[in-house]
């Protein structure tokens, strides 16, 4: 602890020193005059004060905090309000997960506090195990263990001659999104499916356990939403339109992100027990944890009685909203987001990336103070109910869906933050200006830029004997000075999804992490502020970082004169999406004609054990060959007009007269919303960008061009076609602005 502390101390005076040793100027001036006033002292008390009680959607100290957060807003001089609606939002009445039979035991569904720690000196209950949006029911029926319980590992049941019909799962986090778990459990006739942590992933064979370090410890339960986040977040009853309180709502019965089967999390100590007791062949090696058990499949040996009962209310959401108006371009807004609802206290999640957005809006308040205004407007967004599937977020998406249409430039979120390397990810038009920023913020640990850091992350990373291909491309490109790090692409799980992937507003997450851990605590009574101040950012050096890039990110984005678009890392990654759905339509084509060999000889039977029971697996269908010359078109005309673009901006853009000025900002204004036609994506209409979605059956995982990559994964040839066309104009169309927007600056 000591040393930790003065480490910490260290890096605050230093950060200090480098914040007074120049005398900037202009733009460099501003910034400067803005880091003064990040100080992690104050991130520190707001983080100690937001996460004192547990804050789920509906308790008193989220609505207490909502308020504090608005009273802050107010004193740092914006214009701020509260913006409520009214979503489903069931929480727990009864829950149950026992062992049925002769030696019966009964899951603890609370985790015990651990003195010392906010968990046991808080007053307001917290929610014990949950799962947002399952299905309520009571079952007793064998048990099985599935693994991570995603795709292939019903696939891997069916080699092994098991079914799930009939059955109560048991799935291990990872490998996927939690709410696909009790979705394909359901698809494959489960009647129930229960959710725990291994210690492999995130618990005692990782690194020591909280209190001593930061893991899992035994009874700790991962709450969270299960949602069916592939067709649509946000209320489950008002779909595509805000949840005012008077809007009209499906029936329960009818909304289909709900899921259909009792679901419950519940711990690693817990999760042996059940799973020590079941019979059946031993688990494939893949599928052993780090319990100390022999890990088998079932059904045999053990019944479980699952039982869950929600009180399925109607529950009030406050959305914070603060506005500073911009003095030149009031109606052009530059909108930042996290959220600040959590399963229990929320230290990590999301009160990390809260402090910093405070500790920004602060900083702005500050320079308003002191004369200056931003030219474009700033709206600052603290969410409520983003846990249950971006609750927050959505509604009020929805509820200002033309507005933000014609005025949004960008929407930049946070959600978790901690100790370690930049994490960016967005819409890749937006790639330069993050490259831009992340070369002048300092990495307190190193003394260097934190784009630099992250250049020698990346290159690092591709050494690893795992590497993926993608990762040792990415550390090619990182390792030339002269051109951009790649950023990520965006799928869902945090309140960007519903700027980009339903509007085509363009959005950047950033965060930092990888040093700092948080994962032992993910969605548990233990991601207290003790937590998160010991394992995560000592000296909230990281959390006030993160304040300081962000800030960067508006301010520039806010002040800029001409667009910070460019093109040509946009269509860059563009291209090598096409490359990978053209390479994995051949995949397909290989992995269906080796199939139907092995079948035609008989290979899967005489290669598996005949004492023991087996199956086949379902025939993959023939794969034709599809016409993506529409598309292939489209992305060379890409290349060609983003190359043209980033000249004719490079060239001409500082020196524009106005009304030039006035026609390229409207052009480049709503570009991103080129990529998001009303049609959206094939059986989810909700999503409507072809570039960017998450994945049906990826959860959070961003999927590039969706219409057509997830087409051919599901074998759906019809479709892959008509979204290879439909991408092209998409594509076509965002050309088409990237001329005319060259046209404006080349005019003589």
């Amino acid at each position: 602890m000591r040393t930790v502390f003065l480490l910490a101390t260290a890096l605050l005076l230093w950060g200090a020193a480098v914040c007074v040793a120049a005398a900037p100027s202009g733009e460099a001036q501003v910034e400067h005059d803005f880091d003064t006033q990040i100080h992690p002292s104050d991130l520190r008390d707001w983080m100690k004060l937001l996460a004192s009680e547990p804050n789920h959607v509906g308790s008193p100290h989220n609505k207490a905090n909502a308020n504090q957060i608005l009273s802050w807003f107010k004193e740092w001089g914006w214009d701020a309000h509260i913006e409520r609606f009214w979503v489903l939002y069931p929480t727990p009445r009864s829950e149950t997960f026992e062992l049925a039979g002769s030696q019966p035991f009964k899951a603890m569904l609370q985790e015990p506090p651990i003195p010392g720690d906010t968990s046991a000196t808080a007053t307001q209950p917290a929610l014990p195990a949950y799962v947002e949006y399952q299905g309520d029911g009571e079952v007793t029926a064998p048990l099985l263990y599935v693994n991570y319980g995603m795709q292939d590992d019903y696939k891997t049941l069916q080699r092994l001659g098991i079914s799930a019909k009939g059955t109560i799962v048991i799935a291990r986090y990872g490998g996927g999104w939690r709410g696909l778990k009790p979705k394909l459990a359901y698809q494959h006739g489960a009647l129930g499916c229960v959710i725990y942590s291994d210690p492999g992933n995130d618990g005692y064979a990782v690194d020591k356990t909280y209190p001593a370090g930061p893991m899992r410890p035994p009874h700790g339960i991962q709450r969270g939403s299960v949602s069916d986040i592939s067709l649509y977040p946000g209320d489950p009853l008002t779909p595509g339109v805000a949840a005012t309180e008077n809007a009209k709502r499906l029936k329960i019965s009818a909304a289909p992100t709900i899921l259909k089967i009792p679901t419950l999390p519940i711990s690693y100590a817990d999760a042996q027990v059940f799973l020590a007791a079941l019979g059946g062949p031993v688990a494939p090696p893949s599928w052993r944890g780090s319990l100390p058990i022999t890990y088998h499949v079932g059904p045999g040996g053990a019944a479980g009685h699952l039982k869950v009962s929600s009180d399925w209310g109607l529950k009030e959401i406050d959305d914070v909203i603060a506005i500073m108006k911009g003095s030149r371009w009031p109606d052009q807004w530059v909108v930042r987001g996290n959220h600040h609802d959590a399963w229990v206290f929320g230290a990590s999640d999301p009160l990390s990336g809260q402090v910093a957005l405070l500790a920004e809006a602060k900083a702005i308040g500050a320079l308003t103070k002191a004369g200056w205004r931003p030219k474009r407007t700033l709206v600052y967004a603290s969410w409520d109910a983003e846990e249950p599937m971006l609750l927050g977020s959505t509604e009020w998406t929805e509820a200002h869906a033309v507005e933000l249409r014609s005025k949004a430039v960008v929407y930049i979120n946070s959600d978790t933050n901690g100790r370690g390397f930049l994490a960016a990810a967005g819409s890749h038009d937006f790639q330069h200006l993050v490259n831009r920023v992340a070369a002048d913020v300092v990495d307190p640990e190193t003394g260097v830029s934190i784009g630099e850091r992250l250049r020698a992350h990346m290159r690092i990373a591709a050494l690893e004997p795992d590497a993926k291909e993608e990762v040792k491309s990415e550390a090619k490109v990182a390792a030339e000075p002269a051109s951009d790090f790649p950023i990520e692409a965006l799928g869902s799980g945090s309140d960007f999804s519903s700027f980009i992937d339903h509007l085509g507003v363009p959005s950047l997450d950033l965060a930092f992490g990888e040093e700092g851990d948080s994962r032992g605590v993910y969605h548990s009574a233990y991601d207290t502020f003790e937590h998160h101040s010991r394992f995560v950012d000592p000296g909230f050096v990281y959390d006030a970082l993160l304040a300081k890039t962000i800030g960067r990110v508006v301010l520039r984005v806010a002040d800029t004169d001409i667009p910070v678009q460019q093109a040509g890392g946009f269509a860059e990654h563009v291209s090598d999406y096409l490359e990978q759905v053209e390479k994995l339509a051949d995949d397909e084509r290989d992995r269906a004609e080796t199939q139907a060999k092995l079948l035609r000889d008989r290979a899967f039977q005489l290669a598996a054990d005949p004492t023991k029971s087996s199956g086949l697996p379902s025939p993959l269908g023939r794969v034709p060959h599809l016409e993506f010359a529409s598309l292939e078109n489209a992305v060379d005309r890409l290349e060609r007009s983003a190359k043209a673009y980033d000249e004719a901006l490079a060239k001409n853009g500082a020196d524009l007269p106005g009304t030039r000025l006035g026609q390229l900002q409207s052009l480049m204004l709503t570009l991103d919303q080129t990529l998001a036609p009303e049609s959206g994506l094939p059986g989810r209409p909700w999503y409507k960008n072809l570039l960017y979605a998450p994945g049906s059956f990826t959860g959070y995982e961003a999927k590039t061009l969706p219409g057509v990559r997830e087409a051919i994964e599901d074998h759906r040839w019809s479709d892959a076609d008509r979204y290879t066309k439909f991408t092209a104009a998409a594509l076509d169309k965002y050309s088409d602005r990237l001329d005319q927007a060259a046209a404006v600056l080349n005019q003589q």
